[in-house]
């Protein structure tokens, strides 16, 4: 079991869905589903609401959920999200299996 207060989780794979969500993958092994759609009409993710842009900017930098909207892959120049509240949702069954 992993001491939370001492662990800090790292996405190490996300896969984006056709309805504005993400399953995100974590070192420890667990998978959580997050939902963007919340966020899209807030500041800088207004440029993700477009599904096309969701799906083809997603990646994981900084040890995260990233959208790489200039795509160079920098991650000084990224859309990242705290993994931290994403990691606190329920557990989801893997959708690749």
């Amino acid at each position: 079991m992993l001491d939370l207060q001492y662990y800090f989780p790292k996405v190490l794979q996300a896969v984006p869905t056709d309805d504005f969500k993400v399953y995100v993958y974590f070192d420890d092994g667990s998978i959580k589903l997050f939902d963007v759609a919340p966020l899209l009409d807030k500041g800088e993710f207004k440029k993700i609401a477009d599904l096309a842009v969701f799906k083809s900017a997603l990646t994981v930098l900084n040890d995260t959920v990233a959208r790489d909207l200039s795509g160079n892959y920098d991650p000084t120049s990224c859309l990242d999200l705290d993994p931290w509240p994403i990691y606190q949702g329920p557990n989801v069954p893997d959708p690749l299996k």
